[in-house]
């Protein structure tokens, strides 16, 4: 029996609160007073860094592939070893010894150029990103004092009001 009870009175009180509803317009304010709010963040902002570097670069071709030197040695000493020879046998010594020394010198020259080709020092610029944490001071609001009926009320508003400030007025009756 309190059941059915509990439930009228729930919708008398409902229809009743329909009747009674709050009446709301809107006033202006005098500000006194709008101080912008800020705050500081952290941001990363991304920032490229380059560098000069020397590098050796290698320019041309190989040497140490041609047989030119040992070829043109074998000859030349050839050539000398049979010209210092007094006759015939002793300049046929002399042109296989100096063939053979001619020779031997040449694939010195050979194995002092194998492998290698002229090298040139450049001067490169590298870059990387790199990351700097920074601190941005952001506006964040304003703290806005108003005087309203002769009160002094404060609150924190998005943008600056300028001169006055709009309130909203809500009339509620007191049960």
């Amino acid at each position: 029996m309190k059941q059915p009870m509990i439930y009228a009175a729930a919708a008398l009180a409902s229809v009743f609160s329909l009747n009674v509803s709050a009446q709301t317009s809107y006033e202006y304010a005098e500000v006194l007073n709008s101080v912008p709010i800020y705050r500081v963040f952290e941001v990363s902002e991304p920032r490229q860094q380059c560098w000069e570097e020397e590098r050796v670069v290698d320019r041309g071709t190989r040497k140490g592939n041609s047989s030119t030197p040992v070829i043109v040695s074998t000859i030349l000493g050839g050539a000398i070893g049979n010209a210092v020879g007094n006759n015939k046998s002793s300049q046929r010594v002399g042109a296989v010894l100096g063939a053979v020394l001619g020779h031997s010198i040449g694939r010195d020259i050979v194995r002092g150029q194998d492998g290698q080709s002229p090298k040139v020092v450049e001067t490169i610029e590298l870059c990387e990103t790199v990351y700097e944490e920074v601190q941005e001071e952001r506006l964040i609001g304003y703290q806005v004092t108003y005087l309203y009926q002769g009160k002094e009320r404060s609150v924190r508003a998005n943008s600056d009001p300028g001169e006055q400030i709009r309130v909203r007025i809500s009339v509620e009756p007191v049960l």
